[in-house]
């Protein structure tokens, strides 16, 4: 069990935590044991996380947020129906293999990650408009989702099983953090950098999780492999620049657009698809994990350089 001066220490770390999940993945790929022992916290590792994100949300700002119309039409929208529509497109026209623009397409139709609000908290950007935007998404995942799978995967996906796992995850995290928020807010600010800690360590673990397998199936399959992480890391790149560039604002508004578009929650769709997933694309889901992990840690730096450069005379 995790000790208060452990998460201390953590908390400590929370600034480098893009660093840190960079580590996680790579561990995980490197130690093949670690990543199956901790293969089945990964649920606990999301509901702990989406749990630490509501608790860290300013309700007002909140609020404000969905008055937005970017916020709670246009991005859910460009998120769950124009990138998944435009991404199959595209694949089908490039002449992709079927396996793979099926690939594509059900990974880009998953809603935002779960974890996209922390990454932004660990980046110093408002984590409020993400976590709006994933939750509208979440909402219509279960129409979206297996609409879109029918038309590209001729996949038959069932949506009272997707909606019924979002509901546990987000309501469950939802009514558990109202309940804690009503109860002791006071308690909850003082130990804020204690959640961060917590919210760091679900993504550590589950960053290290989604490694499980993937060592052995890069090994068996290594061209396919090296395909599945090029295409993954080319379709989350070209997300996040869409995202950035069709946003209006300052750079950490547009950066935080890119995050939410290319990182998506792959392993809704994976549980969803049960064992209608096919080989390929069961490595092309844990290949985009690879990204995920990675990216936040390029826009750091993309951040700090843009900081500087602001601060020069």
């Amino acid at each position: 069990m995790t000790r208060p001066k452990d998460l201390t220490r953590l908390a400590r770390l929370v600034p480098s935590g893009p660093t840190l999940l960079i580590i996680g993945v790579l561990a995980g790929l490197a130690i093949p044991a670690l990543a199956d022992a901790v293969r089945p916290l990964m649920a606990a590792a999301i509901f702990v996380l989406v749990l630490g994100t509501f608790l860290q949300i300013d309700g007002a700002a909140f609020r404000r947020a969905l008055r937005r119309p970017l916020v709670w039409l246009l991005l859910p929208v460009l998120a769950m129906l124009a990138c998944p529509l435009a991404v199959g497109f595209a694949a089908r026209g490039a002449g992709f293999r079927t396996e793979l623009v099926v690939a594509l397409v059900l990974s880009v139709c998953a809603p935002p990650s779960s974890g996209t609000a922390a990454v932004a908290r660990m980046l110093g950007f408002d984590a409020t408009i993400p976590l709006a935007v994933t939750l509208l998404s979440m909402a219509l995942a279960p129409v979206t989702v297996p609409l879109i799978a029918a038309g590209f995967a001729d996949l038959a996906l069932d949506p009272l099983a997707l909606a019924t796992r979002l509901a546990l995850l987000v309501g469950g995290a939802g009514a558990l953090a109202l309940l804690l928020r009503r109860q002791a807010a006071a308690q909850l600010v003082q130990y804020s950098r204690t959640i961060d800690a917590l919210v760091l360590a679900s993504l550590l673990v589950f960053a290290i999780a989604t490694m499980a397998g993937v060592r052995t199936q890069i090994e068996t399959q290594p061209i396919a492999a090296a395909t599945c992480v090029g295409l993954a890391f080319a379709c989350n790149l070209v997300l996040q620049g869409l995202g950035a560039l069709l946003t209006p604002g300052p750079l950490a508004e547009r950066l935080t657009t890119g995050l939410i578009l290319g990182n998506r929650n792959v392993g809704l769709v994976w549980s969803a698809m049960g064992a209608a997933v096919s080989p390929m694309t069961a490595l092309f889901f844990a290949a985009t994990q690879f990204p995920i992990y990675m990216t936040p840690r390029l826009i750091e730096i993309l951040v700090r350089r843009a900081r500087k450069e602001k601060a020069s005379p």
